[in-house]
């Protein structure tokens, strides 16, 4: 029982540096337009702002990912890359040195948020900087069937190299041992500049892209491919058009804290200007402000903010948590077979970004958020085999909680200040016990299933 202490294609028209630039519809404008007033300073997807003069733009797309954008290799290995560095460069070089077959090949990176975007019914962009090769053209094919546009990052064609690898697609190779743990490398894991150190600033197109859709998401992982002045100015354009800007630090949390100064100004940048704040209870939470409690650590970050306005937890098998300024809702996970967890994060922020662009209850976002992370852990590898609507809804039906009350009381047990705390509980009727809100996974269920199944039958998710 949970307590609480009493207190208060057309493929290739993807601009790159060695093709002809070629213009190209957004397929994202087929979505439904919405005309949003915007002020020039500051507009979020919540109706937050501050004062200035108003400017109009059409909100046509709803996610645009910013670069890591890659192709992940993914194949089995007798044990996973060594320690030391120049051994582990080594080693990728033998296996680039014969190219896997094809179907060892995925969509990576950035691509697996977008992909379970779009199959839960929201509007894609990626943008990011794919090469004139193979796998860029992957790459293309796979966003183009799923849906994704594509907008490239680029410099001015003449100042590129062609012969140099700079300019290639990225490709992380992920590694599997026999005891089905994974390693990851590529060749941004071996040099001190980012991957694209060559581009230098945003391109209109870049910034229609921005422009035109109601969240931004960044993550740690776009620092090992672009410039930290780079991706603050994108964080800065979104400020200015009114596209809230969604960020999660990831594992490059903990190196960009304590990086050049230029990665660490631009990780504070993200974590006050963001907002959404997604961290995991490790790598990001603790890690950023020294609290072990999530909660605490949670708030930490929200106070500190100045445009956040959710900050959310992510805590593996045991569920997750979103802390607003007003509320702490909290999700225990579903259990389900998990057979790879590759891409579940991933997952998981699409979800996130779907109740927030529908404005749903917090606690009714955890819930789909878990199930569309669990439906990826039943599958193998992320890209294409990241959730689907058909599994997300089974699960939600199923209404398998991983409950572990002991765990969530140890939680509670700090001087936590919040308003009203949010518990998602299976077999809980909806009541209150002083700030503590248990809310009945069923009656979450219900409302949920009906946008997530509309969006299933046909493609719509409704307002």
């Amino acid at each position: 029982m949970l307590t609480l202490p009493i207190s208060s294609s057309p493929h290739n028209a993807l601009q790159n540096p060695r093709l002809p630039i070629q213009s190209r519809p957004f397929a994202a404008l087929s979505c439904k337009g919405v005309r949003l007033t915007i002020p020039s300073h500051c507009y979020t997807a919540r109706g937050d702002h501050t004062t200035g003069g108003p400017a109009v733009a059409l909100k046509t797309a709803d996610v645009a990912t910013l670069g890591n954008l890659c192709v992940d290799l993914v194949l089995n290995v007798p044990e996973l890359p060594p320690a030391s560095v120049l051994q582990r460069k080594a080693y990728m070089e033998r296996l680039a040195a014969s190219p896997p077959d094809k179907k060892y090949w995925e969509a990576g990176g950035n691509c697996n948020m977008a992909i379970a975007a779009k199959r839960l019914g929201l509007c894609c962009i990626t943008i990011g900087h794919l090469g004139n090769e193979i796998y860029g053209d992957f790459l293309l094919d796979v966003l183009h069937d799923e849906g994704i546009d594509t907008v490239g990052m680029n410099e001015d064609a003449d100042v590129c190299d062609n012969a140099s690898a700079s300019y290639e697609t990225l490709l992380c190779w992920v590694l599997i041992d026999p005891l089905q743990r994974h390693g990851f490398c590529s060749r941004a894991d071996f040099s001190k500049e980012p991957a694209f150190s060559w581009m230098r600033k945003l391109s209109k197109e870049v910034k229609m892209g921005i422009r035109k859709s109601k969240i931004l998401f960044c993550n740690g992982y776009g620092f090992d491919e672009l410039s930290p002045s780079l991706i603050t100015s994108a964080l800065d354009y979104a400020v200015e058009v009114g596209t809230s800007v969604f960020f999660d630090p990831g594992p490059r949390g903990k190196s960009l804290a304590v990086g050049t100064p230029e990665q660490q100004k631009a990780l504070g940048q993200f974590l006050t200007m963001s907002d959404v704040l997604l961290l995991t209870s490790d790598e990001g939470a603790e890690s950023l402000t020294g609290i072990g409690n999530p909660i605490l650590a949670g708030q930490e970050l929200l106070r500190k903010g100045v445009r956040t306005k959710w900050v959310i937890v992510k805590m593996d098998s045991k569920g997750s948590i979103l802390i607003s300024m007003s509320s702490i809702s909290c999700a225990p996970a579903f259990k389900v077979n998990v057979i790879d967890t590759v891409g579940c994060g991933d997952s998981f922020v699409a979800a996130i970004a779907f109740g927030f662009i529908h404005k749903l209850p917090a606690v009714n976002t955890l819930a789909i958020a878990n199930a569309v992370g669990a439906a990826t852990a039943m599958g193998c590898g992320a890209g294409r085999n990241v959730a689907n609507l058909k599994r997300v809804i089974e699960i939600m039906k199923a209404s398998n909680l991983n409950e572990d009350d002991k765990f969530w009381n140890e939680l509670f047990v700090d001087d936590i200040d919040a308003q009203q705390i949010m518990f998602l509980s299976r077999g809980a009727i909806n009541g209150s016990s002083n700030r503590l809100h248990l809310v009945a996974l069923q009656e979450v269920v219900s409302e949920s299933l009906w946008k997530l199944e509309t969006a299933w039958m046909k493609g719509v998710v409704p307002s």
